[in-house]
């Protein structure tokens, strides 16, 4: 058997080897979350260690308990989460209305400090968030916007549209010029050919940078604690899983439950959007 053989047959086998361990890896987490998220708080103390439960010990009280308002005993998790849905489709959409056109300008059109705006979006990242935190938390108090759902999302959308112009920037200046040109030929306008041409052919990575700034603003921590944490009606999933975490009274399979709760929603929104950007690669390449 020869050398080259030798080696194709070891790595080969390496390579499933480390996909497995890879997959076991980033799976084995959420399994082992979601299963929790079933089982009674009594069996999880008999069996701490049992990595397989059977049907007849899953439950949904642990769910129950987590969506069910205060008022009724639960955790109030149904009304966290329409406060993120909220929040994120708000941020998400504003986003793009600016990003999209803010991209095109910048990509198409010339005008005066046009390389110093790019830059100036990028360089907003050198900064973490907690320099501009406290500033905006005196600030939004002074205005009388801190606690509220409208203040945490003009945060978002000012985080989120500099990013998004530059991704969405990129894959515009990869759209031929000459596309744009025999619309301008037919009497199109800048906004008509934005709203024909540049959307159409740009739905993938509008989708991908929407699902983006979505998955952000559901996720984050960090202003929503330093706003919204004195009223707990404006909660969102993430500062009420935050404040689970450190109840003492509150059992880890309600913990799990939650946990649950603030994943789900992206993973099914990946799966859609996933679909949804294959079409659109698709759809594009038959206009092509």
């Amino acid at each position: 058997m020869s050398r080259i053989v030798v080696q194709k047959r070891v790595f080969g086998t390496l390579r499933w080897v480390v996909i497995v361990v890879l997959v076991l890896a980033t799976l084995f987490p959420f399994y082992y979350m979601v299963e929790l998220s079933f089982v009674p708080i009594e069996q999880l103390l008999l069996h701490p260690d049992r990595l397989w439960v059977p049907l007849q010990d899953l439950t949904l009280t642990t769910y129950q308990n987590v969506l069910k308002s205060v008022d009724e005993g639960g955790q109030g998790f149904a009304h966290f989460m329409t406060n993120s849905a909220i929040v994120a489709i708000a941020t998400a959409v504003v986003t793009l209305l600016v990003a999209i056109p803010g991209s095109y300008a910048l990509s198409r059109l010339n005008f005066f400090g046009k390389r110093q705006v790019s830059s100036l979006f990028l360089a907003v990242y050198l900064f973490p968030s907690i320099i501009i935190a406290i500033p905006l938390f005196v600030g939004f108090s002074a205005i009388g916007i801190r606690e509220s759902l409208f203040g945490l999302v003009i945060v978002y959308i000012a985080q989120t549209i500099p990013v998004s112009i530059v991704m969405l920037r990129t894959y515009v200046r990869t759209i031929p010029v000459s596309i744009e040109e025999a619309a301008m030929v037919d009497g199109a306008t800048r906004f008509r050919i934005l709203r024909s041409v540049i959307v159409p052919l740009s739905l993938p990575t509008i989708l991908s940078t929407g699902l983006y700034v979505f998955m952000i603003a559901w996720n984050e921590f960090l202003f929503a604690l330093l706003f919204l944490t004195a009223n707990r009606d404006l909660w969102t999933v993430s500062l009420g899983l935050s404040q689970l975490s450190n109840g003492i009274e509150v059992s880890k399979t309600v913990l799990m439950a939650g946990s649950v709760l603030l994943t789900i929603p992206i993973i099914v929104l990946y799966g859609i959007a996933e679909r949804s950007l294959t079409e659109g690669l698709t759809s594009g390449a038959d206009k092509g």
